[in-house]
């Protein structure tokens, strides 16, 4: 039963995300595609990384990432700035832009949030937390995010 109610949340969370970011498409025409916004995501995820560290992130070569990487620059999704620690290297960062279209997501996890708060236990939700905490540090080691090589 546990895998079953954590995949139809997931799931869930999913649907929600692509239902509301098609009912944005009848106003204006798609500005990211879905790559271009699954590596938006993971640009921010990683918390500035060089074009490298999002590169070996993704699994593809420089030269593709690279490719991506300006097309989110120029749409306006992402920045790309030389690192002050080494000029050699560009660190990438989430825009404003970015921010507003990533919202979308965010929202809808606030708003399942503030419903738990109002129909939950106290010690549900501490208890909650604490298999998140555990899930996130301990249980999805292959996942890890932030350009120090370990969790945010």
């Amino acid at each position: 039963m546990l895998e079953e109610h954590f995949q139809r949340v997931y799931l869930k969370f999913k649907i929600n995300l692509y239902s509301k970011v098609f009912s944005r498409f009848e106003t204006r025409e798609a500005s990211l595609t879905t790559v271009e916004t699954f590596c938006a995501e993971i640009i921010h995820a990683l918390n500035n990384p060089t074009v490298n560290e999002f590169a070996q992130f993704v699994n593809i070569s420089a030269q593709n990432a690279t490719h991506k990487i300006n097309s989110l620059v120029r749409k306006g999704y992402v920045a790309k700035w030389r690192s002050p620690e080494d000029k050699r290297e560009f660190r990438l960062s989430a825009t404003d832009k970015f921010f507003q279209y990533y919202n979308i997501s965010t929202e809808y996890v606030h708003e399942v949030i503030r419903r738990m708060y109002k129909r939950c236990d106290p010690e549900d939700l501490i208890a909650f937390d604490r298999v998140l905490e555990i899930i996130d540090r301990e249980l999805m080691p292959e996942v890890v995010i932030g350009n120090s090589g370990t969790d945010v």
